[in-house]
């Protein structure tokens, strides 16, 4: 006899491949080409292979996940943080219940991109820099300007962890004060954990419950600048590079690889007498980046000038970014963004499982300790230990 649960996830999954089918059909009108209906046989053939990967729900597990999800939708941000810490959960079943959950919110937030035109309804953005650069301060002020004119902001903020603790080191909400206190703004801080990148694994998932939860602006703050923080990049439809006009030679300070990412630069804390070092480093990144690449057909990356204390120049940065999103989205290169991201993190996140499944196996935990001594003492090349410990992965596994 069939679990009691598993038809509420098939009605979950299938419900999520139904929206998927008319989101299609919504854009293949739009662009006067045929639909296909293999590829939403194909989704619904995945569908049931996904389902049978979740066990039952409980009674107690559905009514959680019921409540979660409504109070989401309805904007609770009690609601939205719970959500986000079930999703940064590394209990095994609990981490099942977070799956279930983020893909209704994904059913829910594909049927209002449907009813708008196919277009993202929320705007994502990446802000990193050097440390000192003034990223909270920055956010403060941006954030408290967009909620006076009716925005929702969200704000992921992603703090350094401890190497013994794994806790936060800084405390972002100390250093937003006023924002935090605006009800209209949600901040959520969230230790690395070791995450390469500053960007934690489940930042991504933390994005769509934000957007589910009716924030139109996702803010998303990283450690620092390094050539490991393209993470960002690719999770957010526009990369902020904030930099401050300290002295010496600033365009050896920030790595080349960062600077070819960001969409927008922006030179903080240009006020009183940092305002001269301000504009000539506002010169020197825009020659700059006129010597590299473009990322995008129809944008040219800018530089700007703001101070966060006097509030100079922050309105002017947003039309820039206003103006950044009006054309990607025109240009439909924002959605193609979007969704060479999806594809990007979910190869992450199964080299992320397959290293954990690999390093937990029997035979090569057998034979990890023993080969480990071995390339110490150079007996052996790296390269040859970790063949062997392949090779007992594969043959053990098959």
């Amino acid at each position: 006899m069939e679990r009691s649960g598993l038809p509420l996830l098939r009605h979950i999954l299938s419900s999520s491949t139904r929206t998927r089918c008319l989101h299609r059909r919504v854009l293949a009108a739009s662009h006067q080409s045929p639909v296909s209906v293999h590829g939403c046989q194909h989704r619904r053939r995945v569908s049931t292979v996904l389902s049978q990967h979740v066990q039952d729900l409980s009674g107690p597990e559905q009514r959680l996940l019921t409540k979660l999800y409504e109070g989401l939708i309805g904007g609770q941000r009690a609601s939205l943080a719970e959500s986000i810490t079930l999703v940064e959960t590394k209990h095994p079943r609990k981490k099942e219940l977070a799956q279930v959950l983020l893909q209704r919110v994904l059913a829910y937030r594909t049927e209002q991109e449907v009813r708008n035109g196919g277009k993202p309804v929320a705007f994502r953005v990446g802000l990193s820099g050097p440390p000192g650069a003034g990223k909270s301060s920055f956010i403060e002020v941006v954030g408290k300007m967009l909620t006076e004119r009716g925005r929702k902001v969200s704000v992921l903020a992603v703090d350094p962890s401890s190497c013994t603790t794994g806790g936060s080191l800084m405390g972002d909400k100390t250093r937003m004060t006023e924002l935090s206190r605006d009800m209209n703004a949600f901040i959520r801080p969230s230790p690395t954990s070791g995450t390469l990148g500053g960007v934690t694994r489940t930042t991504n998932e933390a994005i769509v419950l934000c957007e589910g939860a009716g924030y139109d602006i996702v803010l998303v703050e990283t450690v620092g600048v390094g050539q490991s923080e393209f993470a960002v990049a690719d999770m957010v439809d526009m990369f902020v590079l904030l930099i401050p006009p300290a002295g010496g030679d600033e365009l050896q300070g920030i790595k080349r690889g960062i600077i070819e990412r960001a969409d927008l630069v922006v030179v903080t804390k240009s006020d009183g007498d940092l305002v001269v070092p301000a504009r000539r480093i506002q010169t020197e990144y825009t020659s700059a980046l006129k010597l590299l690449r473009r990322q995008s057909r129809s944008w040219n990356p800018k530089v700007v000038r703001a101070s966060s204390y006097t509030g100079e120049g922050i309105p002017e940065l947003w039309a820039k970014i206003e103006s950044y999103r009006d054309a990607m989205l025109a240009s439909g290169e924002l959605q193609g963004r979007r969704r060479a991201q999806q594809k990007v993190w979910m190869w992450s996140l199964i080299q992320e499982s397959v290293l954990c499944h690999f390093r937990n196996h029997p035979s090569v935990g057998e034979a990890l300790p023993h080969l480990e001594e071995r390339v110490t003492k150079g007996a052996i090349s790296p390269g040859l230990a970790a063949d062997l410990l392949l090779k007992a992965f594969s043959s053990s596994s098959s």
